[in-house]
């Protein structure tokens, strides 16, 4: 039983960990993985689902005027764009070329780096 406070990954079957397949980034000092649309940490018996926090490193501010780098200017983000989707805040951003993209109106704003893992 955990006593862990933070939300948990109900059900989930997979380890996580080096060469697991999914995308490994340096998150508040430790390594999460992006799953689905989710940052899980794994954490003694289970997974915990965290969040990037809206910081001054990753804020959460409109950036029109200013493209966002490694796609086309049109490219929309959402389901099935090719970015991997990952929690920001209160909604849902997209990895691109180590950066967070978030689709707003009609246009991509930036909302900063995040730090992938390799190996």
């Amino acid at each position: 039983m955990s006593t862990c406070n933070l939300p948990h990954h109900e059900h989930h079957d997979h380890t996580h960990g080096p060469g697991c397949g999914h995308t490994a980034i340096r998150h508040e000092g430790h390594i999460d993985y992006v799953h689905d649309g989710h940052l899980h940490h794994p954490h003694g018996d289970h997974v915990d689902e965290h969040v990037i926090g809206v910081t001054e490193t990753n804020p959460d501010r409109c950036t029109a005027g200013q493209p966002c780098e490694g796609h086309e200017p049109g490219h929309v983000h959402g389901p099935g764009c090719g970015h991997e989707a990952v929690p920001h805040g209160d909604h849902i951003d997209y990895i691109v070329n180590g950066r967070l993209h978030h689709p707003h109106g009609d246009h991509c704003d930036d909302h900063g780096p995040v730090e992938i893992v390799k190996g």
